[in-house]
């Protein structure tokens, strides 16, 4: 066991290496408090993460009744008993001091302390009073990717039937929702084809837009791993950032952010015209080759390069990759979801697949990511703009088989109108339409664009807003009524990661206070508005998270994410699942479409489709014309330009994104001493010719400004593309003076005062990487450096003159070994 290694200082930690085609070996890594011993541990509980979307799956160590550490479940198959920082580190936020532990009411401004009853019967009253007056359309539930099955499905299942509302979605629309439009559109339902084992089958692995060393950090240790093996795949890179990702890529491709279309569609017209398409399987199981073909056939490497400012020579080299790959894993994050084009980018990565013939076996898959832990169950349990069980809101029978399922009336369900998407949510409470909105387990306050106008609408004295959160955050502070939630570790649940594995996680211990799991909040909500089915029953029948899940396998049965097969008891001890797990696979299933396409025929699918340029929704008559057998479609798009391009006054793009060490709003990781050491505070990046032309240094305090707002931030000098200015998203105002928003003494430090309200015609997501800046100096550096990690894509570019993340040796130094040859077993963090 190998207990000197610094996991801030090298994040991935020692390599074990394996070849193509074998097992991935074991490394379990473990963090306890100071002074524990694993031998004086009391009780270790399963668990999984809560921090990225990886899933995973850990033990929760447990002495007189507190958490004191973590270690990785060596028998899952997602990790293999590896965990990441923020598993090893993130857990010490749940006994924060500032933990929310009674609910808050406002009263004459203020928001003071409360009992259960108060505040329910606030938030209670205040939802009669809306529905006799405005009816369901004037209530909102805006929720989040880190809650657990059985509470997103009771909340959509209150929220459609009890309340009868269209407004119903999670801040999965930030990161997901383009993910499961694309699986959509090219599959005719949501659910990954692939599967993260294929990692140990690629002999090609393609990351477009994702930076999966720092938002997968356990999956890049496995990518490692087969780096340092025998037979290692060749890594393509699509990313403006110099990742490390893209520091170990064969190619890396930095287009000029807005482009990713031209980019793939020049990919494709390379493999097309090269003839490496695999021709049985699109006849087989594909339709809308032709259109394809005929749409790229003009958008060679030397068109892409004009658009991309990428050299054409490295267009075909990694076209070249892709098309002679004998398997083919791709996977795709938010350097694609959240830029311009967003659907018609990932879909056209679909098509790469679709024309290559690769889905379906190993090494051959595609992995449309996630950014949160719980998102995928956000989309199957209907609490992100679908209805449970991937059913298609346009369908009657779906409508009537989900009315079945809930004992009410088809006509009770909203399903006039496509769910409402949170971006038009907060149009509609900016408007008034909306005039209460519950808003459980995110901090839009920090993580929507434009975030002025956010704090504004949230401000209103006629939008009555209920906050359910762990502490107060800067959302929190601008409710009416704020719940003291519960959070991993304090209850029990279920929660599936990106690739469809279910994992199971057992209270540990007691929540702080009186604070209270979701799930006992949405039933204690559902029971004191007294909601009916249509025989005058209780329409939510459940009363814990067993039988919630029992409740939702009965809701999924004979759906594409079918659980019937699972149950609380098969989940616990051993590994996680993937759906569907049902009588015909009760092992689960590794990978979707091994026998062809069978989710997409017309009477089967979650969505008949949109245009990939206005959003339109298409029609059933549409799509049966088009594809009456059911096959995946492959889906043309044109390249458009960006809607804000840079100019004399704003020279600059700016995008924004994730760093290792923290997640989301860092209301947890930024009260985990580790983590928020490593990145304590925002930055600015820049590339080296941009920090020179404008007389910048390393360390200066810059400004970065747009039409919109500002934030300053020291500045880093990395080997950004030119052009492209790069600011994290994490840094709000909870941890200043300020509390929830800039002030005098508090400058700027959240991304999204920035970033532009607009969104994606198709999946309706926003686009935090497409906003014109121009970029100042405030004032010297003065010996100053940047907060920013040295480890990860913000490493600066010139290592002399940046001190290690860490105190101690380098931890460029570290980290450049780990890369090389460094073999040793993994032991205690």
């Amino acid at each position: 066991m190998d207990a000197s290694v610094d996991r801030i200082a090298r994040p991935w930690g020692s390599r074990t290496p394996y070849g193509r085609h074998e097992p991935w070996p074991t490394r379990v890594d473990t963090f306890l408090e100071e002074g524990v011993d694993q031998r004086a541990v009391q009780r270790w509980v399963q668990a999984a993460s809560i921090l990225h979307s990886d899933g995973d799956a850990m033990d929760i160590a447990v002495m007189d009744g507190r958490m004191v550490g973590v270690r990785g479940r060596a028998l899952d198959r997602v990790n293999h008993g590896r965990l990441g920082p923020k598993d090893l580190f993130g857990w010490q936020a749940n006994a924060s001091a500032d933990r929310l532990t009674r609910p808050l009411v406002r009263r004459d401004g203020r928001l003071v302390e409360c009992d259960w009853d108060t505040a329910m019967e606030r938030i209670t009253g205040r939802s009669r009073e809306l529905l006799d007056e405005r009816g369901p359309g004037s209530i909102g539930f805006y929720t989040t990717g880190q809650l657990y099955l059985e509470e997103y499905y009771t909340l959509a299942v209150l929220a459609r039937a009890g309340i009868g509302t269209n407004h119903l979605d999670g801040n999965t629309r930030l990161c997901t929702s383009t993910a499961a439009e694309a699986l959509k559109e090219s599959f005719g339902c949501d659910g990954q084809p692939g599967s993260y084992d294929d990692i140990d089958h690629a002999d090609v692995i393609a990351l477009f837009g994702h930076n999966i060393a720092e938002t997968q950090p356990v999956q890049w240790m496995r990518i490692l791993d087969r780096l340092e093996g025998a037979d290692p795949p060749r890594l393509v890179c699509v990313d403006p950032r110099p990742t490390q990702v893209a520091r170990r890529a064969a190619v890396h491709l930095a287009p000029r952010v807005g482009t990713n279309v031209a980019l793939l569609n020049a990919l494709l017209h390379e493999i097309i015209r090269t003839d490496r398409v695999d021709h049985h399987y699109i006849e087989a199981h594909t339709v809308g080759f032709d259109e394809l073909a005929s749409r790229v056939k003009d958008c060679t490497p030397d068109w892409a390069a004009g658009i991309c400012d990428v050299p054409a020579a490295r267009i075909g080299e990694a076209a070249e990759i892709l098309g002679a790959a004998d398997r083919l894993l791709s996977t795709v994050l938010q350097g694609v979801y959240q830029s311009h084009q967003a659907t018609a980018a990932a879909v056209q990565i679909n098509n790469l697949h679709l024309i290559r013939g690769m889905l379906g076996r190993p090494g051959a898959g595609i992995l449309q990511m996630n950014g949160q832990p719980t998102a995928q169950n956000t989309r199957e349990c209907g609490a992100n703009g679908d209805l449970p069980g991937f059913r298609n809101w346009q369908n009657d029978s779906h409508v009537a088989d989900l009315a079945k399922v809930w004992n009410v009336e088809p006509e009770t369900i909203p399903h006039y109108a496509p769910p409402t998407h949170a971006m038009q949510m907060f149009r509609y409470a900016e408007q008034g339409s909306i005039r209460m909105l519950w808003i459980s387990g995110t901090n839009p306050a920090v993580s929507l664009p434009e975030l002025s106008r956010i704090r504004s609408i949230l401000s209103q004295e006629r939008l009555f807003v209920v906050v359910q959160d762990l502490f107060l955050t800067e959302t929190a502070q601008l409710a009416d009524v704020v719940l003291p939630a519960a959070t991993w570790g304090e209850k029990t649940g279920t929660f599936t990661n990106a690739d469809r594995t279910v994992h199971l996680s057992d209270k540990a211990v007691d929540p702080p206070g009186e604070a209270r799991p979701d799930l006992d909040i949405f039933l204690d909500y559902a029971a004191r508005m007294d909601f009916r089915d249509k025989d005058g029953g209780p329409l939510i029948t459940w009363r814990d998270p067993q039988s919630a899940f029992e409740a939702w396998k009965r809701c999924s049965a004979g759906r594409p994410c079918d659980y019937t097969g699972l149950t609380y008891d098969r989940l616990r001890g051993g590994t996680g699942i993937q759906w569907p797990c049902n009588a015909e696979a009760p092992d689960g299933t590794g990978r979707l479409y091994t026998d062809g396409i069978d989710r997409a025929h017309p009477d089967v699918c979650e969505s008949y489709g949109k245009d990939l340029v206005t959003g339109a929704t298409q029609e059933v008559v549409e799509y049966r014309s088009l594809n009456p057998d059911g096959k995946a479609m492959i889906k043309a798009a044109g390249y458009l330009p960006p809607h804000e391009a840079p100019d004399d006054e704003y020279p600059f793009q700016l995008t924004t994104g994730r760093t290792l060490y923290h997640f989301h709003t860092r209301t947890k990781t930024g009260r985990a001493p580790q983590l928020n050491a490593a990145a304590p505070d925002v930055w600015v990046e820049a590339a080296g010719s941009d920090a020179a032309g404008l007389g910048l240094k390393e360390g200066d305090l810059v400004e970065v400004t747009t039409p919109r707002g500002a934030v300053r931030g020291r500045l880093r000098v990395t080997d950004i593309r030119p052009g492209l200015l790069f600011v994290p998203f994490h840094y709000g105002y909870w941890d200043t003076k300020a509390g929830h928003a800039p002030d005098g003494d508090t400058p700027a430090r959240a991304a999204n005062e920035t970033t532009v309200t607009d969104w994606d015609p198709v999946s309706k997501q926003p686009l935090f990487k497409t906003a014109a800046a121009a970029l100042r100096r405030v004032e010297h550096a003065d010996g100053n450096t940047a907060p920013a990690p040295t480890t990860t894509a913000s490493a600066p570019n010139r290592t002399d003159v940046v001190p290690a993340t860490t105190g101690g040796p380098s931890a460029l130094a570290a980290q450049s070994a780990d890369a090389g040859r460094d073999h040793r077993k993994e032991g205690t963090a």
